[in-house]
């Protein structure tokens, strides 16, 4: 199926609740090669891949009892395809191909591009002048109704129009102020049962009330900059089971007051290039037949 243009489709339907999706790369060549983000600063080539394969594959087998993982094979020039959130949004077969912000990841979008294709997505794409990161940037509401999409570091309020003309959705802009959490990932995590996490401080003032008048009170989990440096809120969420970086028990507690079991899995070979455990996996829809 060739790429082509984004064009309006059919508005969103509710998400379904089959067993969910992911898409994962193993860290077989990841590096941190470069700096394209403050996480990397004195970590260039310090991090143990060793290490890293381990706390990739603890991440793998968690996910794997609990939902179906699809695998896209890392290619050579590419060490931060590992981290495919930033592939692209995918939601009803049609996926929103990431045009990355810096040049060194640029390389990424051709391997995902082949693989989604191949697997029987439909493929859009915004113009190469307007970055886009993907489910890095994006994350829908827990039941679907809304698209919080973020501009700042990586991503810019112009790709907003081509993700309301993907689907039909309403998309809510959120703009992320520190470059520490350049993704909104990073900081932000929708939860089951109309619940969040997030860190305030990652956001401007306009942001917070935009989500503060959405989730009430008794919904938000607010994370402290300690947590929020272990990217707490990169997080994945399936049901009531949380998949997350190492976190304090504070926050495990709150966690588990709220009705959630977390899962803890070391992955500070991956924060050495700013990433956890959410970066790690894309959210599919039903797998495709190929």
């Amino acid at each position: 199926m060739s790429t082509r243009p984004i064009e309006i489709t059919s508005a969103l339907p509710p998400l379904v609740t089959a067993r969910r999706t992911y898409l994962m790369c193993p860290p077989t060549l990841y590096d941190v090669d470069y700096v394209i983000n403050p996480w990397m600063s004195g970590n260039v080539h310090l991090s143990s891949r060793e290490r890293a394969i381990e706390q990739w594959n603890h991440l793998y087998r968690e996910l794997t009892a609990i939902a179906d993982v699809e695998l896209i094979q890392p290619q050579s020039g590419s060490p931060d395809m590992v981290f495919t959130a930033n592939a692209g949004l995918e939601r009803n077969g049609t996926v929103v191909l990431s045009g990355f912000f810096h040049p060194e990841r640029q390389a990424e979008e051709h391997h995902f591009r082949s693989w989604f294709q191949s697997s029987g997505y439909n493929v859009l794409e915004v113009p190469r002048e307007i970055p886009f990161e993907g489910e890095g940037d994006a994350l829908f509401s827990s039941e679907g109704t809304r698209l919080w999409a973020a501009h700042g570091p990586r991503s810019v309020m112009a790709s907003h129009t081509h993700l309301v003309r993907a689907w039909g959705v309403e998309v809510i802009a959120l703009h992320l102020v520190d470059p520490r959490f350049y993704h909104l990932d990073t900081c932000f995590a929708p939860l089951e049962d109309g619940f969040v996490m997030y860190y305030p401080q990652a956001f401007d003032a306009p942001s917070l009330v935009k989500i503060e008048a959405f989730y009430p009170s008794e919904k938000r989990i607010v994370v402290s900059e300690a947590d929020a440096v272990r990217f707490a809120c990169n997080a994945i969420n399936i049901d009531r089971t949380i998949l997350v970086n190492d976190i304090s028990r504070e926050l495990v507690a709150e966690l588990q007051t709220k009705g959630f079991e977390v899962i803890q899995i070391t992955l500070s070979e991956f924060l050495k290039a700013g990433g956890a455990a959410k970066c790690l996996v894309m959210r599919l829809g039903p797998q495709i037949e190929r």
